[in-house]
C-alpha cells in the first residue's frame, strides 16, 4: 500500500512537471525558441581573436536571413582580403521612402578571450541554469546582434514595410580594435553598409539591485575615450650585489604610485548631470549627492562627487577622466639590476579631452623625467555626445513604459569603449540602447562565467522589436 502511494505520488510530479514545460513552452512560443536557436547558434561560433571566425559566424547569421526570404543582394558577408576570419555581415530590410535615412542596427560578434580550465562551464557552449543563460558573448555582445537578427527576421515574417530602411551590421575586432576592427574597415570600404541616419548600439543597459529587481534602465549618448600609454626607463644596470640607489623598478613603482593617489577633476557633463539627477529618484541613501552632481552646483558637486566615487566605481568612471596601471614589464635576470621598467597605464577620457592633453598630465604626475610616456598605435577618433531629443528619447520611454512601468530612463555615458566612437566620429549618431537588464556586477562581461538572465533577454528582445518598429516609421 505504502509503494503504492509512493508511486502514484512520483507519478504525478511526473505528469506535473510535463504539464509546467508544456505551458512554459507553449507561453514562449515557437517564435522564442526559433531566437533561442539562434541565439545558441551564434554563442556556440567561437568568435575570439585566437581561435574563432567572426566570418563563419556572419555566413550563418546570413543563411538564417536567407531562409527567411532576404534577397542574397541585401545580405552581405564582406570580408577583409588580408584577414579572411573577420568577416562583417551587412543586410537590409527595404523601407517604403528611399528619401528617408536609414536606421542601422549596430552589434559586435567578436569576443573576448575564455579559457575553459578557468570557467566553470564551457564558455563556447549556451548553458541555461537557474534562470541565466552562461556563455562568453551571452551579454557582450551576441546578446544584442542575436536580437538584431531576430528582428529582421520576425519583421519579414510579419510583412512589415518600414518607411526607411533598416540595415543591421554585425562586426568583428570591437575587443581588439588595435589588431583589427569591422566598423573602422566598413567605414572605409563598404561605408553604404553603415550609412544612417541613426545607429542603435551597445553601451547601456537597465540596472538591477541585488535581489534582481529594475532600478533603471540606460540610454548611452556618448562614451569616454580609451587610450594606452607606454611609460618607460632605462638603465645600465648591473651586478645584483651592488646595488645602488638609482634603480629602474623603484622609480617606475615610485611614479606608478604618485598616479594611484592621483584623482583626475571631477567633469560630469549634460549626460552625467542628467543621469545623477534621474537616479535620485531610485536611491535614499545617496539621493542628496545625485542631486547636487545633477544640478551642476560646484559649491556642492566635489564633496558629493568625492563621496559617490567611493560608494561605487561605476560612478567615479562616468564623473571623471581614470587612468589606472594595467601591466608591468621589468628587469632581464634575477641577478642583475634592471636594465628597464615598462608599464601600460589605461585611460579613459572624458569627451572634449585631447588624449595627448592627457600623456602631459601623466608626465606631471609622475614627476620623473626619466620615465618616457609614449602612445601606443593610433589615437580614437572623438566626437561630442550625440543629441538625446525627444525623437530618441520618446519612444524608448514609451516602449519601456509598457514593458516596466515605473522603471525610470537615464540617459548615461558609457565609461567603456564601443563601436560608437568609429560611427559618431563619422557623422552616424549612434545611441546605446539595449533593453538589457544586467546584475550589479556586470554578470562577468570580460571575465569569468559571464551570463545574462533568461528574463532580461527574452524582454530585451521584446522591447527592441517594439522599439524597431516605431523608429523605422
Amino acid at each position: 500500500m505504502i509503494i503504492a502511494v509512493v508511486l502514484l505520488a512520483i507519478f504525478a510530479a511526473i505528469v506535473a512537471l510535463a504539464v509546467a514545460r508544456q505551458a512554459k513552452a507553449q507561453e514562449a512560443g515557437p517564435d522564442r525558441q526559433a531566437f533561442r536557436d539562434l541565439y545558441e547558434e551564434l554563442i556556440e561560433t567561437n568568435t575570439t581573436l585566437s581561435e574563432g571566425s567572426c566570418t563563419l559566424a556572419s555566413e550563418r547569421m546570413a543563411a538564417r536571413l536567407l531562409a527567411a526570404g532576404y534577397p542574397a543582394s541585401d545580405v552581405r558577408v564582406l570580408v577583409p582580403t588580408e584577414r579572411p576570419k573577420d568577416g562583417n555581415l551587412a543586410a537590409v530590410l527595404r523601407g517604403a521612402d528611399p528619401t528617408a535615412a536609414p536606421l542601422l542596427l549596430l552589434a559586435h560578434i567578436d569576443v573576448v578571450e575564455a579559457k575553459r580550465e578557468d570557467w566553470e562551464r564551457d564558455p563556447f557552449t549556451l548553458v541555461e541554469e537557474n534562470g541565466y543563460f552562461y556563455a562568453r558573448g551571452a551579454q557582450d555582445d551576441k546578446a544584442q546582434a542575436a536580437i538584431w537578427v531576430d528582428t529582421l527576421i520576425r519583421l519579414k515574417a510579419g510583412g512589415f514595410t518600414p518607411r526607411r530602411d533598416i540595415k543591421i551590421a554585425l562586426t568583428c575586432g570591437e575587443e581588439t580594435s588595435d589588431t583589427f576592427n569591422g566598423v573602422s574597415w566598413l567605414l572605409a570600404h563598404h561605408r553604404d553598409a553603415l550609412q544612417a541616419g541613426f545607429a542603435l548600439n551597445e553601451g547601456a543597459r537597465g540596472r538591477l539591485d541585488a535581489q534582481g529587481h529594475r532600478i533603471a534602465l540606460e540610454i548611452q549618448a556618448g562614451e569616454k575615450i580609451y587610450q594606452d600609454y607606454r611609460l618607460e626607463i632605462e638603465n645600465p644596470g648591473g651586478h645584483s650585489s651592488r646595488p645602488v640607489p638609482d634603480n629602474a623598478i623603484y622609480r617606475l613603482s615610485a611614479a606608478l604610485t604618485r598616479l594611484g593617489a592621483h584623482t583626475f577633476p571631477t567633469e560630469p557633463n549634460e549626460a552625467v548631470k542628467a543621469y545623477f539627477a534621474a537616479l535620485a529618484t531610485t536611491n535614499p541613501t545617496h539621493a542628496a549627492d545625485m542631486r547636487a552632481i545633477g544640478a551642476g552646483d560646484p559649491r556642492q558637486m566635489q564633496a558629493a562627487a568625492m563621496r559617490l566615487s567611493g560608494a561605487d566605481p561605476a560612478w567615479n568612471a562616468v564623473l571623471r577622466t581614470t587612468c589606472v596601471a594595467t601591466m608591468v614589464d621589468a628587469g632581464h635576470a634575477p641577478n642583475a639590476l634592471p636594465q628597464s621598467a615598462v608599464a601600460n597605464v589605461n585611460c579613459r577620457i572624458l569627451p572634449g579631452h585631447d588624449p595627448r592633453t592627457i600623456q602631459a598630465e601623466l608626465e606631471r604626475v609622475l614627476a620623473d623625467p626619466g620615465i618616457a610616456v609614449t602612445i601606443p598605435g593610433n589615437i580614437d577618433p572623438t566626437s561630442p555626445p550625440p543629441p538625446l531629443s525627444p525623437d530618441i528619447v520618446d519612444p524608448i520611454r514609451r516602449v519601456a513604459g509598457e514593458l516596466w512601468p515605473g522603471v525610470p530612463v537615464v540617459p548615461s555615458m558609457s565609461p567603456g569603449a564601443t563601436d560608437g566612437r568609429f560611427t559618431n566620429a563619422a557623422g552616424i549618431p549612434t545611441y546605446g540602447v539595449t533593453g538589457l537588464f544586467a546584475d550589479p556586477d556586470g554578470g562577468g562581461v570580460h571575465g569569468l562565467n559571464e551570463r545574462i538572465r533568461a528574463r532580461s533577454l527574452y524582454e530585451g528582445r521584446d522591447f527592441l522589436f517594439e522599439l524597431v518598429k516605431i523608429y523605422a516609421n
